[in-house]
């Protein structure tokens, strides 16, 4: 059944996925999305995620919206799981148009259309025509199974293509629709000609376009069919058919940015190999890795075109990482790519490059200040500020955090590099190891002060998230996050009657309790402000005094920086927090009298 355009994805909109999938998939909130145990197959460790718009498990790699999860949970046919999404959003189904039924008519058709063109352009690769085009391909160390792997073939001269295809019944106005001829109005000729043909394939293997490389020294060297019915660019890449099957086979996904590498990669045994087409990554392309993979490795060549390349798609990355969805990044010899390694040094030395990979997380640092002038204050702080808003642009809050300090820490090791080490800051003494329970107490005194106290949580939100917390206090976190971005104004009692309506009321009340033994004075309702932070950042450092360093460094930086009022309050929450652990024993009494 046709429907018009526009209708599915007001629906998809009208639809809140998490809690059309809660109904049936036990969810809980991790990050900005929701994660449960797979629906689709067995497993006791949730690896099921469920986004604003779509789901995805990483454990089976099933992956879609609101209607498909209608008509894979509750074997509904496609009409039918449209009507029930629909009665529940007040639509009503529309009812099929003609233009509608033509649309889709013509999608389908236009699939039929492209497979005559590889067929053609096939043969021609192989007739007296295509001896300079398959000579390239020889030259390139393609045998005839990988050319007919891969469909390789060769657009003749201007008209015969649409001359074939006419012989075939296929008319010319089919052809502009495909993208291979060009409307009338602008000559109607062949966009192909004397190029050496690369199918471009959707994930089921159907063409949906074609790309061709000149033979000559003509420009555009490399060139790529319109946008049609059947092809949108953003939303397609180079291989994805045959790396999708690899991928769920074990393969590593490697992003590379031609189509000779891609073919290269997978004559060398890397069959997760893809390209998207042309060398910057769109969003939708980055959603069409993630589905495939959650650490996608991009290898793009190894010179100043391609670290552009991979720095552009980091950036783009950032808005949409999560703690299921990164990049990795390798880095190629100066002047190689793949096909070009890979004839050098064989599959091993592209094994050692994608082996020597770095996360994302390592890697954004170099890419953010290369070639960015270190050398005076003005110019590092340009550079933090950059480094500062790249992790900002993160919206899973604990993921931006870690960044932030992956970040930074960085910066500041760079700058003692450069500069020689600066005197070091008094050092901390280090605490024995804890008493038994004592852990537990201080996690406990640290939530306590943030429930009574919610507002510091934006001068400690990031080391917050940093605390492995047992189950009962992660809810709360969780809970607390949740109500600090609902509401711009929290204070105490909005946040303990938002935690009893989300089901935490309980756990708050443990916390808050005298049992085992009472909270300190910083935790009570009547500390200040300033007393209240001071001994969260005390009791955090207990547990860790090396971060605690590591947040008074960035804190005197944030204040030399921008010397407001609320850097000035967290230099010296964190300065009183140092001096505490200096001077004081570890022990749990201390924490009841001192903080």
């Amino acid at each position: 059944m046709a429907l018009p355009g526009g209708f599915l994805d007001e629906l998809r909109a009208r639809t809140p996925l998490p809690a059309l999938i809660g109904r049936r998939v036990r969810l809980a909130r991790s990050g900005r999305q929701w994660k449960g145990c797979c629906p689709f197959h067995g497993e006791k460790t949730p690896s099921f995620y469920v986004y604003d718009d779509h789901f995805h498990c990483f454990g089976c790699g099933v992956h879609g919206d609101a209607i498909s999860f209608l008509m894979q949970n509750q074997g509904l046919a496609f009409i039918e799981a449209v009507g029930q999404l629909a009665a529940e959003a007040g639509m009503e189904v529309p009812k099929p148009t003609p233009e509608a039924s033509a649309e889709a008519r013509a999608r389908l058709d236009l699939t039929d259309v492209l497979a005559a063109a590889e067929a053609a352009f096939t043969r021609h690769l192989f007739r007296p025509e295509g001896a300079r085009a398959l000579a390239y391909l020889h030259g390139r160390r393609l045998d005839e199974a990988t050319i007919r792997r891969f469909g390789l073939g060769f657009a003749p001269g201007r008209g015969e293509l649409a001359a074939e295809l006419a012989a075939a019944g296929i008319e010319p106005a089919r052809l502009v629709e495909a993208g291979l001829l060009k409307p009338p109005e602008e000559g109607g000729r062949e966009l192909f000609f004397e190029r050496v043909m690369f199918p471009i394939r959707d994930r089921q293997g159907r063409v949906i376009s074609f790309g061709g490389r000149t033979l000559g020294d003509g420009q555009p060297k490399y060139l790529n069919g319109p946008e049609t019915a059947a092809f949108a660019k953003r939303r397609s890449l180079y291989g994805l058919d045959l790396a999708r099957t690899a991928v769920r086979q074990g393969a590593a996904l490697v992003v590379v940015e031609g189509y000779m590498d891609v073919i290269a990669l997978h004559r060398g045994g890397f069959a997760g190999a893809l390209a998207p087409l042309g060398t910057a990554v769109s969003t939708e392309q980055l959603d069409l890795l993630w589905q495939l993979s959650p650490a996608p490795v991009l290898c793009f060549d190894g010179d100043a075109a391609g670290g552009r390349a991979v720095a552009r798609a980091a950036e783009l990355a950032l808005t949409q990482l999560g703690p299921e969805r990164t990049l990795r990044i390798a880095r190629l010899p100066a002047g190689e790519d793949p096909d070009t390694l890979i004839a050098r040094a064989g599959p091993a030395g592209m094994q050692r490059v994608l082996e020597a990979a770095v996360p994302l997380s390592e890697a954004l640092f170099d890419l953010l200040s290369e070639g960015q002038p270190r050398h005076t204050p003005e110019q590092r702080a340009a550079l933090r500020a950059r480094l500062e808003a790249a992790a900002a642009r993160i919206p899973d809050r604990a993921l931006a955090g870690e960044y932030r300090r992956s970040l930074l820490d960085r910066f500041f090791a760079s700058g003692r590099t450069r500069r020689g080490q600066p005197a070091a800051a008094a050092p901390v003494a280090c605490p024995p190891p804890e008493p038994a329970g004592a852990r537990g107490e201080r996690l406990r005194i640290l939530t306590a002060i943030l429930l009574r106290h919610p507002a510091l949580l934006a001068d400690v939100e990031e080391a917050y998230q940093t605390l492995d917390l047992p189950l009962s206090l992660s809810r709360i976190r969780d809970a607390v996050m949740h109500a600090a971005d609902r509401h711009e104004a929290l204070d105490s009692r909005l946040l303990i009657d938002h935690l009893t309506s989300t089901g935490s009321g309980e756990d708050a009340g443990l916390v808050l309790s005298a049992s085992p033994l009472p909270l300190p004075a910083c935790a009570g309702e009547a500390a200040l402000p300033a007393e209240a932070l001071a001994g969260w950042w005390h009791i955090f450092g207990l547990l860790n005094s090396g971060r605690l360093e590591a947040e008074f460094s960035a804190a005197c930086s944030d204040w030399a920086a921008q010397p407001n009022e609320a850097n000035e309050r967290r230099v010296q929450a964190l300065a009183e927090a140092r001096r505490r652990l200096t001077e004081t024993d570890f022990g749990l009494v201390e924490l009841r009298a001192g903080a």
